[in-house]
């Protein structure tokens, strides 16, 4: 179902068409003040310069020519030349009857998107600082396919390079060698130790890794080996995150190896890359320091990597846009390797779009660490979150049973830490505070969630009713309630555009307050008919709106708490 922007967007632009022969942005937005009106246009003033007339008599012209059916109860011009639309209660409540929350809506224009996101490192157990990629990634992935995107998953994993002879070197000699790594930490920190202390060693871990390269056969099981105890540690944490990433999504540095130097050469002879001072590079006007490709001794780095990726996702996977969502630290690099991809022609007409976000602080407004100042596995932080919860849900709900507030506690913890990411704007830093993201009052996970539960619980007491019954809206609070669950579709568009989940955070943050506004003025199961179905359907739309808002946010929604 077309969004009520886009079907007002249709009608200014007819409009505007009409009346001078123009097609022109009509500039529409949703009204700041709802005494004048739900949706505001204000083309007039932009065209007036245009046209050489006065922004009233433009307002006037377009007003006259434009044909809203029966979607607008009053049409009226304010200030200067605004033009202000008011929904009639009567097409709303027909367009809340077709809303269904589990058909997507088809993008204008489909698109085939990779979303790069999370990338762990191999041999290292995931920290804090993976948390922001892996959950920006997976909400904008699913934002993108609700708004009907083919979405193309890619975990950039960390699978190669030198420290994997020291790392394989130290497999062979150690007691893991015939079982699990039990800790990664541990693992790598010992191959570390023995790398910086024992000479020997060095050079056994140096030639270890070129005959890994050169692609022999036991230093390839042992990496192999490496790689899959790596996956047995961060695939868990992503089934905990509730993340949509599987080991079928992973394009790690060792799938790109055999591109890179093809890449070097592509770029050398289309004189895009030259030799500096030994090293082969690129020179990104406005960057002081160019982005080297390929080391003085042959060796590659990340550039060449991600230049390879880039020209894999589109010629292989087709991709139409890529997505990047990575620490706002890295914006140098990803700004020089577009720039590359787009002077060798790889990325004509395609999107490279690098979504950064800003770093998580403690409470002191430094970077979160722990009180010894270690850095904070991810695993250790989502388990805190659910024996925090489990807490809260214990003396909250004495009387569930053990089973029931387990449940309950992981769907609340897990989603309070996404949601209080989530829900700021990416680009800027934020302060991870368990008292304010567990909290039950305010723009928090368990807000939301306990005003799904609360929905939920209107039905256990409602019993059945017409899902299919007429809605009519009377009231005030009836009528934002009814507005706002219509405005759903716009802001998936607006998250698909600007890869921000905080909007659609805002959204149901605003959704659930005017939900308490109705509910609170509004008798339900109290009504009497037709009035009580019209208001349990009321209350069954707004339940899916702020389900479906939820799952786009990859958070579980229970139906008690």
């Amino acid at each position: 179902m077309p969004t009520i922007l886009a079907q007002l967007d249709a009608a200014f632009r007819a409009a505007i068409r009409q009346a001078f022969g123009l097609d022109a942005d009509p500039i529409l937005a949703v009204s700041q003040n709802e005494k004048f009106g739900d949706y505001q246009s204000n083309a007039a003033m932009g065209l007036a310069k245009q046209l050489g007339k006065k922004p009233r008599e433009v307002a006037d012209q377009i007003k006259s020519s434009l044909n809203l059916g029966d979607v607008a109860s009053e049409i009226a011009i304010a200030g200067p030349g605004f033009i202000n639309v008011r929904l009639d209660p009567k097409w709303l409540a027909r367009q809340l009857a077709s809303v269904e929350h589990d058909s997507p809506p088809l993008a204008s224009s489909r698109q085939k998107v990779v979303v790069d996101y999370s990338g762990p490192n191999v041999a290292k157990q995931m920290h804090v600082g993976h948390l922001r990629s892996t959950i920006i990634g997976d909400a904008i992935a699913r934002v993108l396919e609700y708004h009907g995107d083919e979405v193309i998953r890619q975990n950039h994993i960390g699978d190669w390079g030198t420290q994997f002879g020291m790392l394989i070197a130290h497999l062979g000699a150690s007691a893991a060698a015939d079982q699990h790594i039990a800790d990664l930490e541990d693992f790598y920190r010992r191959a570390k130790k023995q790398f910086d202390e024992d000479e020997s060693f060095q050079t056994k871990a140096r030639s270890t890794v070129v005959r890994l390269q050169a692609g022999e056969k036991s230093e390839l099981d042992a990496w192999r080996r490496i790689v899959d105890e790596s996956r047995r540690h961060f695939q868990p944490v992503y089934q905990q995150l509730n993340v949509e990433l599987r080991p079928e999504h992973e394009r790690g540095e060792s799938f790109y190896n055999p591109y890179l130097a093809d890449v070097v050469c592509e770029l050398k002879e289309k004189k895009i890359a030259v030799e500096s001072e030994g090293a082969t590079v690129v020179f990104v006007p406005d960057y002081e320091n160019p982005l080297i490709i390929q080391k003085s001794d042959g060796g590659y780095l990340y550039g060449t990597t991600d230049l390879a990726a880039i020209r894999y996702r589109i010629r292989e996977l087709k991709a139409q846009r890529i997505i990047y969502t990575h620490d706002s630290r890295q914006a140098q690099h990803f700004a020089q390797v577009f720039w590359t991809a787009r002077q060798a022609g790889w990325a004509e007409g395609v999107a490279l779009e690098y979504a950064p976000f800003g770093t998580m602080l403690g409470e002191d407004n430094k970077p979160f660490k722990s009180r010894s100042g270690d850095t904070i596995k991810l695993k250790d932080l989502l388990d805190e979150a659910d024996e925090r919860a489990l807490a809260l849900v214990k003396e909250k709900r004495p009387d569930l049973s053990d089973e029931q507030r387990k449940s309950i506690a992981s769907a609340v913890g897990i989603g309070a830490v996404k949601y209080a990411d989530l829900s700021k704007d990416r680009t800027s830093d934020y302060v991870f505070s368990w008292d304010k993201m567990l909290s039950f009052d305010g723009n928090t996970a368990p807000y939301l969630q306990y005003a799904h539960a609360r929905i939920k619980s209107i039905f256990r007491k409602a019993g059945e009713f017409r899902a299919d019954a007429p809605i009519d809206l009377s009231t005030p609070h009836e009528l934002a309630l009814a507005k706002h669950v219509l405005r759903f579709g716009e802001i998936v568009e607006l998250v698909a555009r600007e890869l921000k989940p905080h909007h659609l955070c805002n959204y149901l943050y605003e959704l659930a307050t005017k939900f308490s506004g109705f509910f609170e003025n509004c008798p339900v199961i109290q009504s009497d008919e037709p009035l009580r179905s019209s208001r349990l359907v009321l209350c069954d739309v707004t339940a899916k709106t702020l389900a479906g808002g939820l799952d786009l946010l990859g958070i579980q929604h229970p139906e008690q708490m």
